[in-house]
């Protein structure tokens, strides 16, 4: 029996890897920022996805960037890197979420479109964000990536093939300082800590339990960032009595020894239990890790090559790519699909609202 488990393992394991076409398509990147400096142009330069345009409206930025990652042609007109890369290109559209609708306009009717998360800044623009796809013919996505970081893969691998019997529980714990400070355009942002972070474990409890039931969520703001918005979070996705759902977040514990990052779950017959790495040292990052114990059994690391920054983003610009080639005919991450992580963030919101019982005194 162990020998069947083991093999059954090693055989998810090995299964884990990202989705991507045989032939890759050039991809024209717009935006210039931290993100694609630290995470797009290193996956795809790993991963052999050309690119053959970099736009940004800061000219000389783009041209920076480029010259790092051997870029052909930076620019800092969109219309003239359309005009310029090959006509089977795909966009990797990674700007500010209240940009996106200004953007998406400019871009050719029937394209496939990569959209950095969130997908707008409230679930009105993500409504009309996937109007203006549908209008447009678009073969559009969202860049969820998370769900492709290579410990993830192999979770939900093993978690598929039943290896932990029947899955009853998912939590997510983030304890970490992170520096808000790299992303200016957030000092003003009315929302924050949700909207841009844990909407990434909204996303990855519906890849795993699909659609809660309902959401109960608190967000509440930290003294020593005052000058920002929520930035620590609890969050209760309602999936039944019979299994558990939340995530913790708190962006501003600023003690390393004490700092935590992970997700893990529970099944009536063992348990998984990943390290997100790139939290725990942002955007350095430390590796991540993958373990697992049997019921009655200690636990033991597994072998996942990789890391969430920047492996993951391989497999949410390789899904799209396959879908497009015709090599895969489902798009986990399409805008459709996208559309519901944003209501369930939105949910979390409406939670966070005054309203709900009071403790009762006497």
């Amino acid at each position: 029996m162990e020998t069947n488990f083991e093999s059954r393992l090693q055989l998810r394991l090995r299964d884990a890897k990202p989705p991507r076409p045989e032939t890759p398509l050039p991809i024209i990147i717009i935006g210039a920022g931290g993100i694609v400096r630290d995470a797009h142009l290193p996956a795809y330069q790993k991963s052999g996805f050309p690119v053959a345009a970099l736009v940004d409206a800061d000219a000389a930025k783009a041209a920076a960037l480029a010259q790092k990652f051997s870029v052909p042609f930076p620019t800092s007109s969109l219309a003239e890197a359309i005009a310029k890369a090959p006509k089977n290109r795909v966009f990797d559209l990674a700007v500010p979420a209240g940009a996106i609708l200004d953007v998406l306009p400019e871009l050719p009717d029937g394209a496939a479109v990569l959209i950095q998360k969130p997908m707008g800044n409230t679930l009105d623009e993500a409504e009309r964000i996937l109007a203006l796809c549908r209008k447009k013919g678009l073969t559009a996505a969202v860049n969820f990536q998370l769900r492709y970081a290579p410990a993830m893969l192999a979770a939900k691998r093993i978690t598929d093939a039943g290896l932990l019997g029947d899955l009853h529980d998912m939590e997510v714990v983030v304890s970490v300082h992170m520096p808000w400070d790299l992303w200016t355009f957030l000092a003003t942002a009315p929302r924050l800590e949700i909207l841009y972070h844990s909407i990434h474990y909204i996303d990855l409890a519906r890849s795993w339990f699909g659609n809660p039931d309902r959401v109960m969520a608190k967000t509440v703001r930290n003294p020593l960032t005052a000058k920002l918005a929520a930035t620590k979070s609890i969050i209760t996705l309602d999936y039944g009595e019979w299994k558990r759902v939340y995530i913790a977040t708190n962006h501003g514990h600023r003690y390393a020894d004490s700092q935590q990052s992970y997700v893990q779950w529970e099944g009536t017959e063992g348990a998984l239990h990943a390290v997100m790495g790139v939290n725990l040292d942002y955007p350095k990052g430390r590796p991540d890790t993958l373990r697992i114990a049997r019921r009655e059994a200690g636990w033991r690391e597994l072998l996942v090559g990789g890391n969430w920054f920047p492996d993951a983003f391989i497999g949410s610009m390789g899904s799209l790519q396959a879908y497009v080639t015709g090599e895969a005919n489902v798009l986990p991450t399409s805008v459709e699909d996208a559309l519901d992580t944003m209501r369930t963030v939105e949910a979390a919101y409406l939670s966070n609202e005054p309203g709900e019982v009071p403790l009762k005194r006497t």
